[in-house]
C-alpha cells in the first residue's frame, strides 16, 4: 500500500513542478515582451495589451501574473537589475585574483552583447527617465548600483595601492561609472556613430589614463 501511495504521489509532484515551471516561463515571456515594448514604444506608451500581444499570450494571462502595469514594470526592472548584477559578478568571478584583470573584466562586462544591446539600453533609459518620481524604481536601481559601486571602489583602491597612483579610490570609481554610463547613453542615442567594440575601446583608454603602469603595458 505504501508503495502504491508513493507511486501515485509522483505524478502529482511532477505536475506541480510543471505548473511552477510553466508559471515562471510565462512570467519571463511577459517580462521579455515588456522590454521589447519599452524599447519600441517607450515607457508611457507601453500597455498591458501591447505586452500580451508581444508575448503571444492572452491579456487575461498578463493580469493573472501581474495585476497591473505598475507591477509588471517593477518586475521587469527587478529582472533587469538582477540580470545585470549576476553578469558583472560572474565576470569578476572568472577574472582571477589579479586586480587589473578584475577591473578590466568588470568594465568589459558592460559591453557584452548579452547586456549591451540597443533593446536593453533603451529599456534601461525608459526606467531611468521615470526613476526620479518613483521611489520603488529608485530603491531597485539604488541597491544594485551601490553593490557595483562598492566593488568598483574596492578594485580602484587595490590598483592605487599596487601602483602608487595619486588618486582617490572613491572619486576614481565615480569617474569610471560616469564614463560607462555616458558610453551606454551614446550607444543608445547615436546608433551607428559608435559600436560596442569602439565603446569598449574608449573604456579601456580611460583605464589606461587612470592606471598607466598596469594597462599601458598590456596595450603594448
Amino acid at each position: 500500500m505504501k508503495n502504491d501511495a508513493a507511486t501515485a504521489a509522483r505524478p502529482a509532484e511532477g505536475e506541480r513542478r510543471g505548473r511552477k515551471a510553466s508559471k515562471e516561463t510565462r512570467r519571463l515571456q511577459l517580462i521579455e515582451a515588456t522590454i521589447d515594448s519599452l524599447a519600441r514604444r517607450g515607457y508611457s506608451e507601453t500597455t498591458m495589451a501591447d505586452v500580451a500581444d508581444g508575448a503571444g499570450l492572452s491579456r487575461g494571462i498578463v493580469n493573472f501574473h501581474f495585476e497591473s502595469k505598475e507591477k509588471l514594470l517593477v518586475a521587469t526592472l527587478q529582472h533587469m537589475a538582477e540580470e545585470y548584477s549576476a553578469h558583472w559578478r560572474g565576470a569578476l568571478g572568472k577574472a582571477g585574483p589579479e586586480p587589473a584583470a578584475r577591473l578590466a573584466a568588470l568594465v568589459g562586462a558592460d559591453f557584452d552583447r548579452a547586456i549591451c544591446n540597443r533593446r536593453k539600453l533603451t529599456a534601461w533609459c525608459a526606467f531611468w527617465g521615470e526613476a526620479r518620481s518613483r521611489p520603488t524604481y529608485q530603491a531597485l536601481c539604488g541597491a544594485s548600483d551601490e553593490a557595483y559601486h562598492e566593488a568598483l571602489t574596492a578594485l580602484c583602491a587595490e590598483m592605487i595601492e599596487a601602483g602608487g597612483y595619486a588618486l582617490d579610490a572613491r572619486q576614481t570609481a565615480i569617474a569610471i561609472e560616469a564614463t560607462l554610463e555616458g558610453l551606454w547613453l551614446r550607444l543608445m542615442l547615436r546608433g551607428g556613430d559608435i559600436t560596442r567594440e569602439k565603446a569598449h575601446d574608449a573604456a579601456k583608454t580611460m583605464l589606461t589614463a587612470f592606471f598607466p603602469r598596469h594597462f599601458a603595458r598590456k596595450a603594448g
